[in-house]
Order: structure tokens, then C-alpha cells, then sequence
């Protein structure tokens, strides 16, 4: 205390010459419309430039609820693109008949929110992990999707967590076909290969496509539904036994850097799956 005393007497005169200045300078944009004109004017533009500053980094700490709502958008969208193409291929019909039928066909889908919380793109056997199990209706056979494709499968559950196999796993294998057409095949991934790039298999001879075209899930599977972008055609190739053609396609989702994910779940997934499996016993 003792200090602070001494030390406000020895700048005494300071601080007196700092209120002075503070009185005048009060009275000066009080008393005088000019100065007081370039103060409010000078104030607004500072705190313009404030609220401009706050304003951006309140914008960047909203990002991940922005992406959220982008990403779910995105999957609406691809899904209502698909089913358009779809009905405006079949049937010469209305717009009110066509929004119809692509609402409806969007009912049987319920989308789970997660987040990624690990994952690999090294090993023979890719899985990722997410922040949601049991407890949230993940079960395993849903799909994994993000804002830009087809991510895995769920795998295993728990109460909180849920493992799913990455399409960077060799026991991943999905039913996939060039858009705009029905020719469908099976993506395979296969170690060694880079982490953006898998094979469509097993598609006929007869199949008519170019490099660049869009690879979409087939619908014929009880885990996706159709028209879930997977990647476009890089490289064209034949089968071992040359029977079928061979494509090298180059995923869509970025498997380096996936962080916010949508889990989907079909109605009647599990009926459709049992009758399959016991058809086969």
C-alpha cells in the first residue's frame, strides 16, 4: 500500500495532466458540433471494425454446426437427385406427383448424427470408431456416410460406441453401379493399394461407361439405398479371367480427414436381411 502511495505521488502531476486533458477534451466535443461529428464518426468506425472481429470469430467457432447442417442437406439433396432422375426416366408426370414420390421414398431412411473418434487407412483392416452405440439406436448392418459419400458399415455396438468397418477393409464389400445405368458390380478394397482408390468388380462386358462417370451404391443390399455416391471412374481394366471388366474408382470420401458422419437406417432393413439369410440356409 505504501508503494502505491509513493508511487502516486511521485507521478502526481501525471496523472493531473491526464484528467485535465480528459475535461477538455469532454468540453471540446460537448460545446462543438464539428469535433463532436468526427468523434461519433471515428467511434462507429471503430467499433465496427470491433463487432466485425468478434463477429468472424463467433462465426468460426459455429463451423461445426454450419458443417452439420451442410452435410445433412448434402444427403437429402443426393438422395432427392437420385430419385428424380429415377421418376423423370419412367414416368412423363408432374412436378406435385414427383415431389410426392421422392418425400416418400426419403420416409423409410432415419439419419444418426456421430463423430469420429478413430480411425485408420494403413492397415489390412480398416475400422473406425464412433461416438454413438446402443443407447442412440445404433445397431450394427446401418450404414456410414458423410457429406461427401459412402463411408462403411457398422460392425459391433455398445452402449455409447459402434465400430464400423471403413470401405478401406478387405472384408468390405458393396454392391455399386455406374449412375445412369443398371449395371452393377462389387467394390473391393485391397491393401497396398492408396487410400483413396478402390475396384468395381464383377461389371459386365456389355456395360456401356467413361472414365470420369459417377459410381453410386446399387440399392440392391439391405445396408444403402440406391444412389449414394461412392466415387467416379479413374482407370478401366479387365478381370483376371477377362470375363468382366475391372475399374479402378476413386472414392469420394476422404479418409484421411472424415470427422462428422451420418449413420443410416432403413425401415425393414432387419426383416429384408433375415429372409435373405434363411433363403440361403
Amino acid at each position: 500500500m505504501r508503494n502505491l502511495l509513493d508511487f502516486l505521488i511521485k507521478y502526481n502531476y501525471w496523472f493531473l495532466f491526464i484528467l485535465l486533458e480528459v475535461v477538455c477534451f469532454g468540453l471540446l466535443f460537448r460545446f462543438n458540433h464539428y469535433q463532436q461529428g468526427v468523434f461519433f464518426s471515428s467511434a462507429n468506425v471503430l467499433t465496427g471494425a470491433i463487432y466485425e472481429v468478434s463477429g468472424g470469430i463467433s462465426s468460426y467457432f459455429h463451423l461445426k454446426q454450419v458443417n452439420d447442417a451442410l452435410i445433412e442437406r448434402n444427403i437429402e439433396l443426393e438422395a432427392k437427385v437420385v430419385e428424380l432422375e429415377s421418376v423423370l426416366k419412367d414416368n412423363q408426370l408432374d412436378s406435385v406427383f414427383i415431389h410426392n414420390k421422392t418425400l416418400s421414398s426419403m420416409a423409410d431412411i432415419e439419419v444418426f448424427k456421430a463423430h469420429v473418434i478413430n480411425n485408420t487407412v494403413n492397415k489390412v483392416d480398416n475400422y473406425i470408431t464412433l461416438n454413438k452405440g446402443t443407447i442412440d439406436g445404433i445397431k450394427p448392418e446401418m450404414g456410414v456416410i458423410d457429406g461427401r459419400g459412402v463411408v462403411g458399415i457398422v460392425y459391433m455396438t455398445s452402449t455409447h460406441y459402434s465400430v464400423a468397418i471403413s470401405l478401406l477393409n478387405s472384408k468390405s464389400n458393396i454392391s455399386c453401379k455406374i449412375k445412369g445405368s443398371d449395371y452393377f458390380g462389387y467394390l473391393r478394397w485391397e491393401y497396398g493399394n492408396e487410400p483413396n482408390a478402390a475396384y468395381l468388380k464383377d461389371l459386365p462386358r456389355h456395360a456401356e461407361f467413361n472414365i470420369g462417370d459417377t459410381v453410386i451404391t446399387s440399392g440392391y443390399s439391405t445396408v444403402f439405398p440406391e444412389g449414394i455416391m461412392v466415387g467416379t471412374i479413374e482407370e478401366l481394366g479387365d478381370s483376371h479371367d477377362g470375363l468382366s471388366y475391372l475399374l479402378k474408382v476413386k472414392l469420394a470420401t476422404d479418409f484421411g480427414k472424415i470427422s462428422n458422419v451420418r449413420i443410416i437406417s432403413r425401415e425393414g432393413q432387419n426383416e429384408q436381411h433375415d429372409l435373405e439369410k434363411n433363403s440361403i440356409q
